[in-house]
């Protein structure tokens, strides 16, 4: 995954707005979609052909004013793909403004997804994305990508020594059926196949202030991106406009048990960013903080 974006309300010169790209597959999929979004992709040299998705987590221009020239550059590449977008209410009008003000012609079809209720709103054969509502100033998402368990390890040593020719029958025994061997004897897929093998899971507040389920909706995650707008001695100000402290995410971080936390939505008041990671670090080790193209690779588990 990338990061396209890490800033918090404006841009600086070292920071775009929020926007998080899910290298996936040949799939990309978008968090939030900040100005000059189009820009920071070009940049990054990700494509445009292979976004499917966008989320977004609120209506603050920070993180959905990128939509309107996100959508002309791909109409103006020539685009075909359809792209799906999902966000809380409102989302659905202000595209429909875009399409009826702004004076392009989309190459390609939209399918707008306004999310009102918690839970699952998208769900694909290998992957699934939740939501659960945040605390913020307004209505706002947290996301949470999480891959489905994959089959176990196929052991072919352990097939060959049962007498199962290969083929056909060990892709069966890896997708988890069944097998009757020539000679009539069955053959189980947990005899030649180890466990089931977690997926990745990766979660995103979006600006939010503390908030009781965000543990839980994070526990064992892999990454967990967190607001982390301002420092622990600006703490009143970040509950008064709706944001997290380095410390308070950090916080979240350990309680939920999570393998990395990446710390973002920066305010423009830190162009050093040390003072954010030393309180984080107090509390959560493991604790980066993004900038813009900042790549993280989370490997899946062979087991």
């Amino acid at each position: 995954m990338i990061f396209l974006g890490t800033a918090g309300s404006v841009p600086t010169p070292k920071r775009s707005l929020p926007a998080i790209l899910i290298q996936r597959k040949g799939e990309q999929i978008m968090f939030d979609c900040g100005e000059g979004v189009q820009r920071q992709m070009i940049k990054a040299k990700t494509g445009f052909h292979r976004l499917t998705k966008v989320f977004i987590s609120h209506m603050h221009g920070d993180h959905v004013l990128g939509l309107p020239g996100l959508l002309q550059t791909m109409a103006l590449l020539g685009r075909e793909r359809k792209l799906d977008i999902y966000g809380p209410t409102g989302i659905k009008p202000f595209i429909e403004a875009i399409r009826e003000t702004v004076q392009f012609v989309l190459t390609f079809p939209i399918e707008i997804h306004e999310i009102e209720k918690a839970g699952v709103v998208c769900e694909e054969k290998e992957y699934v994305v939740r939501t659960i509502w945040a605390n913020h100033v307004i209505p706002s998402l947290a996301y949470v990508f999480a891959e489905k368990p994959r089959h176990g390890k196929f052991y072919p040593e352990k097939a060959k020594a049962l007498g199962v020719p290969e083929g056909s029958l060990w892709s069966k025994l890896q997708h988890g059926h069944k097998v009757r061997l020539p000679e009539g004897k069955r053959v189980k897929p947990e005899q030649v196949v180890g466990p089931q093998r977690p997926g990745r899971k990766i979660v995103y507040t979006g600006d939010t202030r503390f908030f009781k389920g965000l543990v839980k909706f994070a526990a064992d995650a892999d990454l967990l991106i967190h607001d982390a707008t301002l420092d622990d001695e600006l703490v009143e100000k970040a509950e008064e406009d709706g944001h997290s402290t380095a410390s308070q995410a950090a916080e979240n971080a350990r309680k939920a048990k999570v393998k990395l936390l990446v710390l973002t939505h920066i305010s423009a008041r830190y162009d050093d960013t040390s003072l954010l990671l030393e309180h984080a670090q107090r509390i959560f080790k493991n604790t980066k903080v993004a900038e813009d193209f900042t790549k993280i690779e989370i490997p899946l588990l062979d087991g």
